[in-house]
């Protein structure tokens, strides 16, 4: 089995993704001739070798135009914009030239190249002759980040603009991602543990905390952390891309070796070489399992003088700081007295506050903690039309097989309070429109 190990030792945006493929064997010439299958416009993409602290990778960025030019310092990447990282760019040269790909395909610039919809964008993939792979790929990392968008904004999913996302440069890190897994024929992608650093970003819609909303939203149900550093490790596209290929997130396999890449993040950080460190190899073992798989802590407490008006709002404020999912399970406890058992799964970095919250909000004296592995399928975002409007529909997978198809929740309950129609007419018609298409 061959298995992709992406070692996120500075974190993962996708201008470093590609990089890091490119340098595990990727020709440039691939990557701008999959990409000139879609109608971008001219372009220039560039990959050069440069150095992080005495490692030496691949640095990969992209302009419009056929005429090469030097990088400029760019916004954050919260709300799309990848090729800033969690950097701004230092480097106005290139060093030790790797490669150079100019599309000549179209001569204009495209009328979009500073924000697209994700309608829009969505058609333009749809419309390409991209690969079956890098197509379905593609469509559902830019659902991911829709999805998220809206969820923070708002808005339905079909309805987030973009912003900087949608610009030529942030469509090609999605599109060459997904392009570099293909060509490697990778099986499986295994990613380390994941983390992000802590103050202020500056956004197209103001100042945010780190992690970025999007990114946080978009590592629903992943592993992170927080390291004390003042800078942006993990962008929304970074995210996306492991949310879609992680097959685990964790310490780095059992493969032999056969190539490592690296991919060349733009500012020089000072505790740490900033790049992508990607390990492709083969392993002799299948996979234990099919789904996807991670390690979360289990907390319970058992409680016999709860007021239920009490323990009914102690959930929502534990679902609001983080927990995973919280039940109330009815137990007959000592002295025969009726009860609930209290159950939460959170991430080890939420641990503490969540302990703190059950021991100020409810009667526990004490709780009990354990580890446990999840089994989850892969997730996948498509969305569909029906007569109340376009709905977001999520898919579970199992080895590229759909086996559970569930119409999100509040892409529903937007078109029924829009059209008036019942919810569950709409949850209803969502599903029709996904196994008729």
């Amino acid at each position: 089995m061959r298995v992709l190990f992406l070692d996120c030792i500075s974190g993962i945006s996708g201008d470093m993704t590609v990089g890091a493929l490119c340098d595990l064997g990727v020709k440039p010439s691939t990557f701008e001739w999959e990409l000139s299958k879609l109608e971008l416009g001219g372009f220039h993409m560039h990959f050069d070798r440069q150095q992080r602290q005495g490692i030496e990778g691949v640095k990969f960025g992209i302009h419009e135009g056929a005429t090469h030019r030097h990088e400029q310092d760019e916004p954050c990447a919260c709300g799309g914009h990848e090729h800033g990282h969690h950097h701004e760019k230092h480097e106005h040269g290139h060093h030790h030239e790797h490669g150079h790909a100019h599309s000549h395909e179209h001569t204009h610039e495209t009328e979009h190249a500073h924000g697209r919809t994700h309608a829009e964008i969505r058609a333009l993939l749809q419309a390409s002759e991209l690969s079956p792979f890098v197509k379905t790929h593609a469509l559902s990392i830019f659902q991911r980040i829709a999805v998220a968008e809206g969820k923070i904004h708002g808005q339905p999913p079909e309805k987030v603009a973009f912003h900087e996302v949608g610009a030529l440069d942030s469509i090609a890190d999605i599109v060459c991602a997904c392009v570099g897994v293909e060509q490697l024929g990778i099986n499986e992608v295994r990613v380390s543990p994941l983390f992000d650093g802590r103050g202020w970003v500056q956004c197209a819609h103001g100042q945010f905390p780190l992690p970025c909303p999007a990114t946080l939203e978009i590592l629903a149900g992943i592993p992170l952390s927080q390291v004390d550093e003042p800078y942006e490790f993990i962008t929304p596209t970074g995210a996306a891309i492991v949310a879609e290929f992680g097959r685990s997130f964790g310490v780095m396999p059992t493969i032999r070796a056969e190539k490592i890449g690296y991919g060349i993040g733009s500012r020089v950080l000072p505790n740490r070489p900033n790049v992508l460190r990607a390990v492709l190899g083969e392993s002799d073992a299948k996979s234990a399992t099919p789904y996807l798989t991670d390690t979360v802590v289990r907390v319970e407490s058992n409680l016999d003088d709860l007021s239920p008006e009490i323990a009914g709002a102690v959930l929502n404020r534990l679902m609001e700081a983080g927990a995973l999912d919280a039940a109330l399970l009815p137990i007959q406890m000592k002295k025969n007295r009726p009860g609930v058992q209290l159950s939460v799964l959170c991430e080890e970095a939420a641990l503490g506050k969540i302990a703190d919250l059950i021991f100020a909000e409810t009667t526990a004296f004490g709780i009990r903690m354990d580890r446990v592995e999840r089994w989850k399928l892969n997730r996948q975002f498509e969305t569909v039309s029906t007569p109340f409007g376009e709905i977001t529909v999520k898919l579970g997978l199992k080895d590229g097989a759909v086996v559970q198809v569930a119409p999100e929740f509040e892409s529903c309950r937007a078109a029924s309070e829009r059209t008036g129609e019942p919810l569950r007419a709409v949850y209803e018609a969502a599903l029709r429109a996904y196994h008729n298409k």
